[in-house]
């Protein structure tokens, strides 16, 4: 089924609307979306084929990542977006394996070592490179917000959160044995983490345009918490009260991304922590019309179209759960359309496009 509505050539972006919007303030006549990330796999051809623009990846020049931001930007502009969203973390040294994935523009992939962390003793805590908040660049972040096109807002975080750092620092595996062997380490571990991303945190929420945070911290998988949550209600969940208090002090929603089954610590995200807004669903934990039933009077819902359908489903199939999730969610408002997750390099761009034209052609767009 060809595009109906995309791209949009002459957007009226609303950022002031989408804002009304999650804190419940208003309800919406269009469906606003959201998305936490778009890989550059996804995104090339939007630009080349759809924008009709030229692609050009970042290098170590600066005029190559103004390019490369021109064109991030117009994508989030020219798909229906009221917000762009990037993010820029610390650089926390870590134990790392490589592997090939053919969906991957250099066709590997990365990830953590879940088995021996970095650190596991406490000389290890002592001698680590800690990394200083106040020497990462953000210019790319400065970049967006100083080039933001009119009605548009930005929207960021520190990329990765508190728990996501401390399980990648000791390893998924030492982590669950040092929370019995050596508890103080774990809290060390923590608070070191929490306090420099706090720290950070009083860079990002100066930035000009700033609309929203969007704060990711995978605390689940598919049955429950990664660890305890009375672990996470101990050791996580104060540091994100704090940012959550540090971003409303500036007058901005702080809203949580966070994969897996965590309902038995969402009562402590909503009326301890604060969060306006929780984003990542998945059909198979919790679809979001159940969440926006539980919990769309308190938070905003966000995202919600499974990517395991936006990967492997029809065009049809994909505008199918739109539908269903829009005529659901839409009429009581807090609630954003976008992917359940991220718009990884392994969905097709084609998935991706039909899930905003159908989400347009039920704003009457």
């Amino acid at each position: 089924m060809p595009l109906q509505h995309l791209p949009l050539l002459d957007p009226t972006p609303d950022v002031a609307g989408f804002i009304a919007q999650v804190r419940g303030e208003r309800v919406l006549s269009r469906v606003p979306f959201i998305e936490y990330i778009v890989d550059d796999v996804v995104q090339k051809p939007i630009v080349t084929d759809l924008l009709g623009r030229e692609w050009v990846s970042p290098a170590g020049d600066r005029e190559s990542w103004e390019a490369y931001l021109d064109n991030f930007i117009a994508v989030w502009r020219h798909l229906g977006y009221d917000i762009v969203r990037m993010e820029i973390g610390l650089p926390f040294p870590r134990k790392g394996l490589t592997g090939d994935d053919p969906t991957m523009a250099a066709g590997q992939r990365s990830w953590v070592d879940q088995h021996e962390g970095t650190i596991i003793t406490w000389d290890q805590f002592e001698r680590y490179p800690w990394p200083d908040p106040g020497a990462v660049s953000l210019w790319a972040l400065e970049y967006i917000c100083e080039n933001l096109p009119e009605g548009m807002g930005f929207v960021t975080c520190h990329g990765g959160g508190v728990y996501e750092h401390v399980s990648s620092l000791l390893s998924y595996e030492q982590l669950a044995y040092l929370l019995v062997d050596d508890p103080d380490l774990v809290r060390a571990v923590t608070d070191r983490v929490g306090e420099l991303i706090a720290t950070y945190y009083e860079r990002i929420l100066a930035l000009p345009g700033l609309a929203m945070v969007l704060q990711g911290d995978d605390m689940g998988f598919r049955t429950g918490t990664l660890i305890s949550p009375r672990s996470l209600r101990e050791l996580i969940l104060p540091w994100h009260k704090k940012l959550a208090a540090m971003t409303h002090a500036k007058g901005i929603p702080y809203c949580l991304h966070s994969c897996g089954q965590i309902s038995e610590i969402m009562p402590d995200l909503i009326s301890d922590v604060g969060i306006d807004g929780k984003h990542s669903y998945e059909d198979a934990i919790q679809p979001i019309e159940q969440a926006h039933e539980c919990w769309g009077e308190e938070i905003a819902c966000l995202g919600g179209v499974d990517v395991d359908l936006l990967t492997r489903g029809s065009e049809d199939q994909v505008r199918t759960r739109v539908r269903q999730i829009v005529e659901a969610c839409a009429p009581r408002g807090r609630f954003a359309l976008g992917s359940g997750n991220s718009i990884a390099s392994y969905v097709p761009a084609e998935s991706y496009l039909a899930m905003l034209d159908q989400g347009l052609s039920m704003s009457g767009g």
